[in-house]
This record gives C-alpha cells, structure tokens and sequence, in this order.
C-alpha cells in the first residue's frame, strides 16, 4: 500500500472533531478576510538578484531587480542598475525565478462529487485559494453550475473581502439534449440560447461556454447574440465540429484535438458520436484533414485551450494533494486511481501524445494556445495545482519552458485583451508576480515550488493559504 494512504488518514482527523466539537467555529477560518494570509505589503517593494522569465518567450535574465510602485511593475533591469528608492521594502532573492502570475483559461470552482450521479459540488472556499497559492492570479471560469455563487464570489474578492485570483465569469452551460449531468439547462431551440445569454450577460457574465450536445443552430444564435454585446464564447464540443464551430464565429475551443468530433467516421450533423482511442490513435497530425484544421481555426483566429492536465488519470501522487482533500474525498480519489485500467492508462498517454502534437503543430501554424487546469475528469487535476501541472507538461511534450510558461500566462492576458495590464513582467503592467524557490528552466517542476504570490503588488503567502483549505477540498 502507498505510504501516502496513512499520511491522508492521519491529517484530518482533528478538523472533523474540530467542525464537529464547535459547529459555527468554522465561520472565522472559512472567511477571514485577507490580511492573515498577505506577507508583504508595502508601497515600494523591490525584489532583487531575481532570475526572470518574463512571460514573452524570451530567454531567462538573470540576476535582475523589479522594482513594485503603488501595485505596479515600475522597473525592470539588471540588479545593478535598477536604482531602488530610499523606504523601499528590499527582499533579497538570489536563486529565486519571478514569472507572471498564471493566467488560468479553462479553471471551475467545482469539483466532481464521485458519487454514481454525475453531480459537482461548488468549492467557493477551498478553490479560489488553491489557485492563488499556486501562483494563478487571473482565473477565466470556464463554465459554472452555480452561475449565482460565482458571480458573487468574483465580487467578494474583487471587494477584498477574501483572497483569490481576479475571477472572470464564464457562465454555461449552453447544452443540447442528452446532457450527463443533471446540474445542466438543456437547449431545446435557437432562441433558447438566445435567451440564455441575453439574461446571464445582463446579469454580468463575462463569457459564455457551449457544450457537447448543442446544435450548429444553437449555437450560432449564442455566438450571434454573445459578440452583439461584445461577450465571447468557447466550447467544449462534440455535436459540433471545429471546423464547423470556426466557421460560425467561435472565439475559442476547450481541451483541443482529443474532443473534436470531426474526424469520426460515424459522425451526424449535430450528433455527438461514440468516441475511441482507437481512431484518435490513427490521426496524422501532418496529414491532410488535420492541417486543414488547424488552418481554419488559425484563419478564423479561434483560440485554443490546453489542459492537459485532466487527461491525466493518474499523476505522480503528492502530500500536497492529499493533504487538501477530505478524508472522504482522499479516500475515494484513491480507491478510483488503484482501479484504473491499464488500458484506461494507455488511453491517457495517448491523448496527451495526440493533443501535444496538436499543440505544437497549432503553434507553428501562428494559433493562438493557451491553458487551464479544469478540475473535473476524476479529480486528479485539482484547481491551482493543475494549472502547474500543465506547464509540466508542455514541456515534457517538446516547449521549452520559456514557451510553456507564456502559454499559461501572456497568452491567456492576450486573448481577454488584458495583455497591457497583466501577463509579463514588463513596466507599467500590474504587479501580479510568481516568485518560485528554484530554476524552471533546469527542473520544470519547481513551477510548484511557490514562495510568495503577488496580485497587484501585494505579496500572498502560499503556505498560508494551502493550510486554510487543508482537509477541505471535497467539502466546501
């Protein structure tokens, strides 16, 4: 048995006696505030003798200074010739990497319940700090169950009143018939999706998400009625293909190759088929109707959406990850991840292979990739830590780290239109700041090792943050 299995036993015990032995005690640990978990706030704080990899693709400099004004990057340059203002708040780090906080394009505040009926379960808590402890500072939903919840949560945190991410609304899901799970609307016509958008974009949506069972006719009328209001839309697909969907004026398209239906020989307007791994297997990347592909979603300028992470069944197991989780969630994750298949397993490899080559070949042609974490599939991508563990995976599948880094941060800010305030580290841009203990470029994996998170020029403490939600992932 893994060792891990006594370790998640252990840990929660005293939070169940805790909940349980004082009942509305957990009032003040779920909501206090922000100020326990901030480290540094000062209005001039100059981080120096940093390594940067700035977010843009360039190559890493080292031994730089940034130096932080009242929320913003004010400069950046070699240590010895950022001139750093007399009060100033100087923090020493030698050996420490800065990158721009990630941007998070495909991230939800829900997590799959693991019970027989697909059902998930709203983490208004628990999620917004796993993403900001784990260096996400911008977080575009893409889609919510609980359109209300996240709306109000967004609002909460943009108010200060407790830490997170800047949050980004995208509500959905805009579904057709046949919906798995039963937390979602169901389209019957055009003007249903109409209908849809109009009411959730006064009500303040930023976005709107179209899912695997709408029709061609759905979903145009939510394209139509989304870009009359200056609101746009992604998908994750099935019924419609991408080809398809480019053509009706989708702006960008969720998971990539591994859910685009078009190339499944049994495929019927506006039906989702059947899918295998069989005939993902047998696509050519290079060959005719992929390239044909990716060039009309480069054409139509349709963004795609990495997340690599979901696809991945079973990821190297971390204390960290069981540690967030609630016995009973630790549990259940584990007991799934023992009966995975080989088969199933070689299924995940396969994919991530497949959409990897994807990835790049999109890249190449000019598209426009970014990334996410989506902690759904089978709960092993969970929020924050999945987002790191799709830079991991990038570069395990051919980016250079420097790529892979501006695919989770600069790439996403361009997409929103944001990139002149957020996504490198560059003057003048706000100051949201990932300083990691360690060097990326060497062992892509130290993109986990968070030291200090900066949103807006205020410096968040990671651990801190972890240990608010310890044991309760799963529950609130």
């Amino acid at each position: 048995m893994n060792p891990l299995y006594f370790t998640v036993m252990r840990i929660p015990f005293a939070i169940f006696v805790t909940a349980g032995a004082f009942g509305l005690l957990g009032q003040s640990q779920f909501t206090p505030g922000v100020k326990p978990f901030i480290a540094v706030d000062a209005p001039v704080i100059a981080l120096e003798h940093v390594r940067i990899v700035d977010g843009t693709g360039a190559p890493v400099r080292e031994d730089q200074t940034i130096l932080i004004e009242n929320g913003r990057i004010r400069a950046v340059g070699a240590a010895a010739q950022v001139q750093i203002p007399a009060g100033a708040q100087r923090m020493p780090l030698a050996d420490q990497t800065v990158i721009p906080g990630l941007v998070g394009m495909h991230e939800h505040l829900f997590y799959p319940s693991g019970g027989a009926v697909p059902l998930y379960i709203e983490h208004g808590m628990s999620f917004p700090r796993l993403y900001l402890a784990s260096g996400v500072t911008t977080a575009r939903t893409a889609g919510t169950l609980e359109p209300y919840t996240d709306l109000n949560l967004k609002k909460w945190i943009d108010q200060g009143r407790m830490p997170g991410p800047k949050m980004l609304i995208t509500v959905g899901y805009l579904e057709g018939h046949d919906s798995f799970a039963p937390q979602m609307a169901e389209l019957n016509t055009p003007d249903d999706a109409r209908r849809f958008v109009e009411y959730w974009a006064g009500m303040g949506a930023h976005s709107f998400k179209a899912y695997m069972h709408i029709t061609r006719g759905e979903l145009e009328a939510a394209i139509t009625t989304a870009h009359a209001r200056g609101l746009k839309v992604t998908g994750h697909l099935c019924s419609v293909g991408f080809r398809e969907a480019a053509a009706l004026g989708i702006d960008n398209l969720e998971h990539g190759l591994v859910v685009d239906s078009e190339f499944h020989p049994a495929k019927q307007p506006d039906v989702c088929p059947q899918g295998s791994a069989q005939e993902l297997a047998q696509l050519d990347i290079n060959g005719e109707a992929v390239q044909r592909t990716i060039h009309e979603l480069v054409e139509h300028k349709v963004a795609v959406t990495s997340t690599l992470a979901v696809f991945e069944g079973a990821p190297p197991l971390q204390q960290r990850f069981l540690d967030a989780l609630s016995p009973s969630s630790a549990l259940l994750y584990l007991s799934g991840r023992d009966r995975l298949a080989e088969q199933a397993r070689a299924t995940s490899a396969l994919r991530i292979k497949k959409e990897l080559e994807f990835e790049r070949a999109f890249v190449k042609a000019g598209g426009l990739l970014m990334a996410g974490c989506d902690p759904t599939g089978n709960g092993s991508a969970l929020a924050g830590f999945g987002d790191q563990r799709n830079i991991e995976l990038l570069v395990d599948g051919g980016f250079t780290a420097e790529e892979a880094i501006q695919i989770a941060t600069l790439n996403g800010a361009k997409f929103l239109g944001f990139d002149d305030r957020i996504g490198s580290i560059t003057p003048g841009k706000q100051a949201d700041l990932v300083v990691l203990d360690g060097n990326p470029l060497k062992q892509i994996s130290d993109v986990e090792k968070v030291r200090m998170v900066f949103r807006d020029g205020i410096g968040f403490d990671p651990k801190k943050l972890l240990d608010s939600v310890r044991g309760q992932v799963g529950l609130h």
